[in-house]
């Protein structure tokens, strides 16, 4: 059948299902029986019926029968009539009498009573049908009010049967009557299940959805197993109409994926007859299980949005390039399927949720196969290998907003220091893309900070004043520091990140360790009551606890508390009663007290090392995480264990019955053997990356590993199978460390290096200054030696001299790119022909 045959079938299908929500001039009218008697007598068993009895029909009363008049007509699609009864004069029976004549109406299944509906409830056609609906559909949708009632549903249909869950903000809405008609069709196949409770919507919710309008969740619990996970959920994404809810009724009945052995352009879904795209993963035998799960994962991502299809190569005779692996059809009639080349699965979601994906796509490709001609005629030298000058070099022609950051020069170095109470200052080279890739991140800092007292934001562009760098001694770019009147400048050595910059800046305003007077204030920090600095930063606090006698385990804290500046929440108490304050945490001075989760939790830790380097050591494992999110900022710190990761990949945030479960066995017996960690994909993509070089395709989410990076390189994976908890973990961690669990992948020994060698930019600077080599006669003892940061004779002084030991210390620790003497500004000249002032 064609593709335009399907549609039209389809169509007529649909059309016909909705003609309930049609009205039909002259098809039901409003019946009249002239008395209750008349009434009863009449009613057959199991048909419905609406009446409302009257002896008169006051003015004030014409618009509620208006309302029900035309309510009749939708009622009798459902098989319900609606009636007046005329009420005699003399009867004062329950029904006729003054507190329910025109009060009240009355729904009948045969001589039975459902309900009593007060008039001031039916105000509308909606809420007449929608009530009355509600009414009688009792069994086929559930009305439920909290989480606990919810999750008992839910429960019970794992396995069994779908749900679909409506919240509306109040009820007689077109909304509610929208579910209502649906679950009237559909309460036979899906559990309908109803709630206005705004509480109870965004505990269903990983996001915070607006509670002012009406959602609908389909939620597929007959394809859960595991009854400690909630059922997968997808949301209606349209206006909650009854044409809408079939329509999302419809394509959650399809199949997740369709296998196609036929040309794409003869196959159409369900999905096409809606007007919704088709996405096909092209498949080979070779792959077809990586390929399979690749599909289904999309298929997720995508429900509701795409219909997602696995095509075999095998079976059909392409005529696409090889390298193609995606293809779309979109449900327009004449337009040609797109094969495309993707990298990963978010460019297959962005594809359909970007329409102008397609086109930027395509003209990607294109590029890509001029540039690769180009490269074939090209030097290899000429190959950007680095990402940053990669990144750089594609946004060159964006301008930072440098508005809010004060140059400085030579002259107004020293006078601007005196302008603020701090002044941060950037050192940078504005050839240098790392130093062009941090600027960016300062310019959103500024923004941030804008209107910060006594915090002043600066640059310096040493490639316009190396003798003001060099007096700085500055010997890496870039480097931030914090001047601070009368006091020795802090130099930053974290992440070059807008957040971690604008954290060190700020904690950088509040002496560390903060010094606490009394008793009350230091049970107040433990609390979370800091300074107005520090009340925006969710940082666990750290109090050391010091009596009289441990002076010099105090002043090592001092000093740690020095080196941490920027980086730590860190207070100090010192006075007569620290020995109560300790022995409160069950520790004596000297202690640490770790306070976590604003002051929820507060541990004692016993300082047993009064040197500052086993301090500052000390001080920095115990910040950390029990069970962190692994970041691309944070990864390094968790590396430098040297212990195995049992990391869960997640698509989003993990559930709160998996970080239960992962908290209670990070916290067990054998924490000290292995980092337990979470990494969120949509917060951080570069884990799908990973995945891939763990099994070359992305697996089903949620899934746990474990990887030993510092022996072996073997990469566990924990049976999907099995639900994640402490229970079911504990004994595959014993089989591993038995050596009876086979790895999934090894990893290559290989070192990571460039693809390229690096320029020796020493070896081209001799080469193009020939009047500095050598003359005939001369020895080598009559030259002086080469220092990098200044020429063999003549220029500043200051940059001949050997740095000193602090400016060394600084070199190590800080991170950055090394000056190598004026040979970078040489060739930086060659290659951009001209300074960039404007930096």
């Amino acid at each position: 059948m064609s593709a335009q045959k399907n549609r039209w079938v389809s169509s007529l299908i649909f059309l016909l299902f909705c003609a309930c929500s049609i009205p039909r001039s002259g098809s039901a009218s409003l019946q009249q029986e002239p008395s209750p008697q008349h009434y009863f007598s009449g009613l057959e068993a199991g048909r419905a019926s609406l009446a409302f009895f009257t002896p008169t029909v006051s003015p004030g009363a014409q618009p509620f029968l208006e309302q029900v008049e035309s309510s009749a007509e939708a009622l009798q699609d459902y098989g319900i009539s609606v009636v007046k009864v005329n009420c005699p004069k003399e009867d004062v029976s329950r029904y006729c009498g003054k507190e329910n004549a025109l009060r009240k109406a009355f729904l009948f299944r045969g001589p039975r009573l459902i309900r009593e509906f007060p008039t001031d409830a039916l105000f509308d056609v909606n809420s007449i049908v929608a009530n009355v609906l509600f009414a009688l559909l009792f069994n086929e949708v559930k009305y439920v009010e909290t989480l606990a009632d919810f999750e008992n549903i839910e429960n019970v249909l794992k396995g069994k049967s779908n749900m679909v869950f409506a919240y509306v903000p109040a009820t007689g809405t077109a909304e509610h009557r929208a579910v209502m008609e649906a679950a009237f069709v559909y309460g036979t196949i899906h559990q309908f299940v109803l709630t206005t409770e705004a509480a109870l919507l965004k505990a269903t919710s990983h996001d915070d959805p607006d509670v002012s309008s009406a959602w609908l969740l389909f939620c597929h619990c007959q394809r859960a197993t595991d009854p400690g996970q909630p059922c997968r959920r997808t949301a209606l994404a349209q206006p909650l109409t009854l044409l809408n809810i079939h329509r999302h009724l419809k394509l959650m009945g399809a199949p997740l994926v369709t296998e196609v052995a036929e040309d794409p352009e003869k196959i159409s879904t369900v999905h096409l007859q809606l007007g919704l795209p088709l996405v096909f993963i092209l498949s080979q035998k070779e792959t077809y299980e990586a390929d399979s799960r690749t599909a289904e994962f999309v298929a997720w991502q995508l429900l509701g949005k795409a219909g997602v299809a696995l095509l075999s190569r095998d079976l059909v005779n392409l005529n696409v390039l090889h390298r193609s692996n995606v293809a779309l059809k979109t449900p327009d009639e004449g337009m040609p399927i797109q094969y495309l080349v993707l990298e990963d699965t978010d460019e297959v979601i962005t594809l359909v949720e970007d329409k102008n994906k397609v086109k930027q796509i395509q003209e990607d490709e294109q590029e890509e196969e001029e540039e690769d001609e180009d490269e074939k005629e090209n030097n290899n030298q000429d190959i950007q290998d680095d990402q940053v000058v990669e990144a750089v070099s594609r946004d060159k022609k964006r301008e930072l907003p440098l508005e809010e950051i004060l140059v400085l020069t030579e002259e107004n170095f020293h006078s601007s220091l005196s302008e603020a109470a701090r002044t941060v200052v950037l050192f940078y080279a504005s050839w240098e893309a790392v130093s062009l890739a941090v600027l960016h991140s300062y310019c959103e800092v500024a923004a941030q900070l804008k209107g910060t007292p006594g915090v002043l934001l600066s640059r310096v562009n040493c490639w316009d004043w190396p003798g003001l760098c060099s007096q700085e001694n500055v010997t890496q770019f870039p480097t931030m520091r914090i001047y601070k009147e009368g006091q020795q400048s802090v130099t930053y050595g974290g992440m070059w990140g807008t957040e971690e910059l604008s954290s060190f800046i700020l904690l950088s305003q509040v002496s560390c360790p903060l010094k606490l007077a009394t008793m009350d204030e230091a049970e107040g920090y433990l609390r979370g009551e800091f300074p107005s600095e520090l009340s925006s930063h969710q940082h666990t606090s750290l109090l050391g606890v010091f009596s009289t006698a441990t002076s010099e385990a105090r002043e090592a804290f001092e000093e740690a508390g020095n080196i941490l500046s920027g980086h730590v929440r860190m207070g100090m108490y010192f006075e007569d009663d620290a020995l109560a304050l300790s022995q409160k945490y069950s520790v004596s001075p000297p202690a640490l007290l770790l306070a976590r989760s604003g002051g929820r939790s507060v541990e004692g830790i016993a300082l047993s090392k009064h040197s500052v380097q086993d301090m500052v050591q000390m001080i920095r494992y115990e910040l950390l995480d029990i069970f962190p999110e692994i970041t691309v900022s944070n990864l390094p710190q968790y590396l430098q264990l040297g212990k195995p990761f049992l990391i869960l990949f997640s698509a989003g945030d993990i559930s709160q019955v998996e970080s239960k479960e992962m908290l209670k066995l990070a916290k067990g017996r054998p924490q000290q053997e292995f980092v337990a960690c979470w990494l969120n994909l949509k917060k951080t993509p570069v884990g799908h990356g990973i995945l891939r070089t763990y099994f070359s395709t992305t697996p089903s989410l949620p899934v746990l590993l474990w990887v030993n990076l510092h022996a072996g390189g073997q990469v566990f994976k924990f049976p999907s199978e099995q639900s994640i908890t402490e229970v079911n973990i504990l004994p595959w961690l014993e089989k591993l460390q038995a050596g009876l669990e086979i790895p999934s992948s090894t990893l290559s020994e290989e070192d990571w290096k460039p693809p390229l060698p690096a320029y020796d930019f020493l070896q081209m600077m001799e080469h193009s200054m020939p009047e500095l080599s050598p003359q005939p006669g001369d020895t080598p003892a009559q030259h002086p030696p080469k220092i990098p940061g200044g020429d063999t004779a003549g220029g500043d002084t200051a940059t001949r001299e050997e740095p000193s030991q602090e400016s060394t210390a600084e070199e190590v620790g800080s991170p950055g790119r090394g000056l190598r003497g004026t040979a970078p500004r040489l060739a930086a000249r060659d290659k951009q022909g001209k300074r960039h002032s404007e930096l």
